[in-house]
């Protein structure tokens, strides 16, 4: 099992920019995927991007393609979301999730989330 703890949402405005973290603990860091989704409210969980701790592979939902950004600091068991060019409608609780199915179909273990909200 892993353990997740997302952190720096926030309040930001439209066409600005935030660094989301996601620190992880428990299992061997490096054997797995970490993935970002998002879940506004009144809608469904959204896959956005994902990252293979071991070998730095990276998949992107296409609608986020070029606008966000996922990176990994495997001497800090964190990944990051960068995000640039907010829009409103991405107010949401943005997760952090692991899996070590490379389909990136079955996510075992997610945190908390933290709260973007983008003002217009």
């Amino acid at each position: 099992q892993v353990q997740l703890v997302e952190s720096g949402g926030g309040l930001v405005q439209a066409g600005g920019s935030l660094r989301l973290s996601c620190a992880a603990s428990g299992r061997t860091f490096c054997t797995f995927i970490v993935g970002w989704f998002r879940q506004a409210p009144g809608k469904e969980r959204e896959f956005l991007a994902a990252i293979h701790l071991n070998g730095g592979n990276t998949a992107y939902a296409y609608s986020v393609k070029g606008r966000l950004a996922i990176s990994r600091d495997n001497t800090k068991n964190t990944v990051y979301l960068q995000m640039t060019s907010l829009k409103s409608e991405e107010t949401a609780v943005y997760y952090c999730a692991a899996t070590s199915d490379n389909n990136l179909v079955g996510w075992d273990d997610w945190g908390q989330g933290t709260q973007v909200t983008v003002s217009s």
